[in-house]
């Protein structure tokens, strides 16, 4: 096809949702987020690079009396060179982008027309989301027309997010197409000449998961950052009512703020902050805490991760005495969020992320633009950001020590503030901007569009099943770890086979305490986490929250009474705070004072509803009689919608043996507490290897021949025999 000699014309394919040049209904439903935004933006910064004529940003006609008649024209300018083109795909209503399928097809159709109409074909077709991409891979292999293409979500992430949220997979299956989205991804996948992503780990932790993932496909380019909102501070920041509000509780408002933003939620960390601030005095004596955690009139009246969020964030500050030294405001507008930065910029604060996980990071992009100093989680996105900024530090979310020292470094030294400072304005102006953006999308395009570089395809084998369709589940102490060598070899195994086998961890720790010694012995996120004996379960990639299953086993649970009737009972004593959660009550026993037994008749008697397990001959957990490692795992098991007899478990302690039962393949690995899984030596699928910690669980894959034909041998054995 003949290129335009004018200039370069770039289609952008955005379907879904509501696309106007103003007044963007962001956040109207699930289909109006921050993507309409961007390819918006993305349009009108493209269309002021040099080389491009025209850009076109093409989505569908929407005709529906419930919205505005805006969506139904059918060309709305947006400048000079730049245009909304709407074409005609569903019937005449505005459906939500899971039920858009089957009328993609039109929609295509319905494009070509309209290039063919005009005369003009484009130089370059870029789609965003699955949908577009579905249009956009027929259409590149229709017209010989480079496709390039972001995803913005996954649908393998975001089935796991579903997961956690309750829904099982017939539910998604049923209510979000996902087999539709997932292989249309692959599909596009196989088509694009470049997939455009927000961060390395995007491509690393996400994209991996897809049959035709290449690495060489993928370009990072940061989204941009409307920099007229976020600015350095001027100095008058100090004399708003906002500054008096934010302070008005602080010993001494003048000192640094030292600020976190984010959601109320666990995966944001924010404990982690108080936790470093309380434990340094230093930290004390030279800075305020500022917290701004959502809105909020009653604790009681959010939801209940979110709850427990602000829970622990006050029995904190109160272990601490805080109280004149943090302020956490219930209030605050988004249009104040560009001043609350410049507030804490011109006090010489700090700004810190301490997320478990931070994806992109816009709110460290916000910060740096508007003059602070930031120190942040080294998982995700932030290693990009200071990576390009140098402006700050990168810190281990699980450790308070390191956020506390970073943070002194900066508050400490004014030189090394105001170096950082300038840096990272620099930096968001180079990296982060629209025009920045704009410019390396344009580097990024061309060799493509002169054809100078074209993508080699390596071949591909399809997997046979959409998702995994096998498991592997163990424990982290004296299973995975005791055995560094080993372990390198079976997490070795484990990636080589991420895409058919889930990984699953299921420990007796809390989710921090987990997450510490994964991170210790480099062990990466599994696809699920089970925590705190089987009350916790998370899904990867960013430790989505089950909640349906916390809410399933709160059945009967009365935690504080089981804690009082066990009060100075002979041979038990709690464990330390840090080994407690909502749904677990942990505590050392001494076999020779304390009678299990009697234990589960004191608590019966007075009719609670619990599961009792002990793990190595001194540990004893009580749980809601709903919740195991056991049952939490075969609750994972149907949400994920594998075969109990292609899910192996690997054991070692007591509280693993309801895992092993059943129809899991399962092992005891040598180093096991003999005691406590002596009753499992006669059951006869249980395999005993003969080597230790991970070792002993490579054995046991080559005995099952896991990745193969994931059976017992010795089943064969016996249906020979008969």
């Amino acid at each position: 096809m003949k290129k335009n000699e004018q200039g370069l014309y770039i289609v952008l394919l955005s379907i879904h949702g509501l696309i106007r040049g103003q007044n963007l209904e962001l956040g109207r439903d699930a289909d109006t987020g921050g993507q309409t935004l961007y390819v918006v933006e993305l349009a009108q910064a493209l269309a002021k690079q040099k080389g491009i004529t025209q850009v076109d940003l093409i989505t569908q006609r929407v005709v529906d009396e419930s919205v505005s008649p805006d969506y139904a024209r059918p060309v709305e300018a947006l400048g000079d060179r730049v245009r909304i083109v709407r074409i005609d795909a569903a019937p005449d209503q505005y459906l939500p982008k899971e039920q858009l399928w089957d009328h993609l097809d039109f929609f295509a159709d319905n494009l070509v027309n309209f290039f063919q109409e005009n005369n003009r074909f484009p130089d370059i077709l870029h789609s965003h989301y699955a949908d577009a991409g579905y249009v956009g891979s027929r259409l590149s292999n229709q017209l010989g027309i480079p496709l390039i293409h972001t995803g913005h979500s996954l649908g393998r992430v975001k089935r796991s997010r579903l997961l956690a949220s309750g829904l099982n997979a017939e539910e998604i299956e049923s209510r979000f197409n996902m087999s539709r989205r997932i292989e249309a991804e692959e599909q596009t996948l196989a088509t694009a000449e470049r997939v455009i992503t927000s961060t390395n780990q995007e491509i690393a932790e996400q994209y991996e998961l897809y049959d035709y993932y290449q690495p060489e496909q993928m370009v990072v380019i940061p989204p941009g950052t409307n920099l007229n909102q976020f600015m350095p501070p001027t100095g008058e920041e100090l004399e708003s009512e906002l500054y008096h509000v934010l302070t008005r509780h602080l010993k001494q408002p003048d000192k640094p703020i030292i600020l976190a933003l984010s959601r109320p939620d666990h995966r944001k960390n924010i404990v982690a902050l108080v936790e470093a601030f309380g434990q340094s005095e230093q930290l004390q004596k030279l800075a305020n805490l500022v917290i701004i955690a959502g809105n909020r009139d009653d604790i009681d009246e959010l939801d209940e991760g979110a709850q427990e969020v602000f829970r622990t964030l006050l029995i904190t500050i109160d272990r601490y005495d805080l109280y004149s030294m943090v302020s956490m405001p219930k209030h605050h507008r988004r249009d104040q969020v560009p001043l609350i930065y410049r507030i804490a910029a011109a006090t010489g604060g700090v700004f810190v992320n301490p997320g478990l996980t931070e994806p992109f990071g816009l709110t460290l992009i916000e910060a740096a633009a508007s003059g602070m100093p930031i120190v942040a989680t080294e998982d995700g996105g932030p290693k990009d950001i200071i990576h390009n900024c140098q402006n700050g530090f990168l810190i281990n979310p699980l450790e308070p020590l390191s956020i506390g020292e970073s943070v002194l470094k900066l508050l400490r030294d004014q030189d090394l503030w105001h170096q950082c400072s300038a840096s990272g304005l620099q930096g968001v102006r180079e990296h982060y901007s629209w025009s920045a953006h704009a410019k390396r999308y344009v580097e990024v395009l061309k060799p493509i569009t002169e054809e100078s570089e074209r993508l080699v395809r390596k071949s591909v084998v399809r997997r046979q099943h959409l998702y995994g369709d096998r498991a592997i589940v163990s424990d982290l102490d004296l299973n995975l770890i005791g055995d560094d060598d080993s372990l390198e070899e079976l997490l070795a195994q484990l990636r080589w086979q991420r895409k058919r086998s889930y990984f699953i961890i299921a420990t007796g720790r809390r989710f921090d305490s987990s997450l510490k010694l994964m991170k210790k012995h480099n062990i990466p996120e599994p696809d699920v986490l089970i925590t705190s004996g089987g009350t916790e379960i998370y899904y990867a990639p960013d430790f989505s929250f089950d909640k349906a299953w916390a809410k399933h086993i709160d059945h009967q649970w009365t935690r504080h009474i089981v804690k009082l009737l066990l009060t100075e009972l002979p041979g038990l004593k709690l464990q330390p705070a840090i080994e407690q959660s909502r749904y677990k009550l942990s505590y050392y026993f001494d076999p020779e004072l304390a009678d299990i037994e009697e234990i589960k008749q004191i608590l019966y008697r007075d009719e609670q509803a619990v599961f009792m397990q002990t793990a190595f001959g001194q540990f004893l957990d009580i749980l809601p009689q709903r919740a195991s490692k056991g049952l939490a795992l075969r609750y994972v098991v149907e949400q994920l919608r594998l075969d109990l007899d292609k899910v192996f478990v690997a054991g070692g302690s007591g509280a693993d043996e309801d895992m092993m039962r059943g129809n899991t393949l399962a092992a005891v690995v040598a180093n096991r507490h003999n005691e406590e899984l002596s009753r499992l030596t006669d059951v006869e699928r249980i395999y005993f290897s003969l080597k230790p910690y991970a070792a002993g669980i490579l054995d046991a894959i080559e005995f099952y021949d896991f990745f193969g034909a994931c059976r017992d041998p010795r089943t064969n054995e016996e249906e020979q025999h008969d």
